[in-house]
């Protein structure tokens, strides 16, 4: 409730700067011009293919560095040696901002959905092998020995020692790598003109359509919080045995 607050806040602010003078309107119109510049999108087939085509590239693009994520995670996190010796490798490649792969991803793809899928899958996929690599580093040694000295199989160990451990790591990174995922599609519409709510902003803006501007953006904003929730929300149901998230939930 008190975040509706901050939002009604905005919104007012955003209205009122213009309105007294304050802002040219040519660079921020008001909230209600921008409001009805929305209202005017949403009734055309346009704005909701854009809608679609962002969604996809989002979601396979995030299918992607989850599964890929996951599987390397544990395979490196499970071995020692490999994890010592990838450590250096996996430090060197995370920092690498996926804009850097912009040219290279124009130059294997042009404007089609593989330019947006390479740089959201090589971003989303860093958030995902991190946290699994910090939730397999995290199982207890004596609840692993004590499956080595039960004969369970490395299959089994993964799956009754390991994998309950490192559960609510992979949540949070699936969780930070949707929002990763969302960003980087948007950006690669914009910079690179793949089809989506990004491509769609940088027309806008050329045409000189400020107020359809902004009602991009708002959507690119709203999409990211309905992420953001629905990320949260089925984390919460899935991890409702763990302990974590009952003290959340209590509190």
């Amino acid at each position: 409730m008190k975040g509706l607050y901050g939002l009604a806040g905005l919104l007012l602010l955003v209205e009122a700067l213009p309105r007294l003078g304050l802002v040219d309107d040519g660079y921020l119109p008001p909230a209600t011009r921008i409001a009805a510049a929305l209202g005017d999108e949403v009734v055309t087939a346009g704005f909701w293919q854009a809608v679609g085509d962002t969604l996809t590239g989002w979601a396979i693009g995030l299918a992607i560095a989850v599964v890929a994520g996951v599987v390397i995670g544990v395979g490196i996190g499970a071995v020692p040696v490999l994890r010592a010796a990838t450590a250096s490798t996996v430090e060197f490649l995370r920092p690498i901002p996926s804009v850097a792969l912009i040219p290279l991803a124009v130059l294997l793809y042009g404007t089609d959905l593989g330019s947006t899928l390479l740089l959201v899958v090589y971003a989303a996929f860093w958030q995902v092998l991190v946290q699994v690599l910090y939730g397999v580093a995290d199982v207890d040694p004596i609840a692993e020995e004590t499956a080595r000295s039960f004969r369970l199989g490395a299959w089994a160990r993964i799956r009754n020692v390991l994998w309950p451990t490192a559960l609510p790591y992979v949540f949070t990174g699936v969780r930070l790598a949707a929002s990763v995922a969302l960003v980087l599609a948007v950006t690669a519409e914009l910079v690179i003109g793949a089809p989506g709510l990004g491509k769609m902003i940088a027309v806008a803006q050329t045409s000189g359509a400020v107020p359809d501007m902004y009602a991009l953006i708002a959507v690119t904003g709203l999409l990211g919080v309905a992420i953001n929730l629905a990320a949260r929300l089925f984390e919460r149901r899935t991890l409702a045995w763990h302990q974590s998230v009952r003290g959340e939930v209590a509190s």
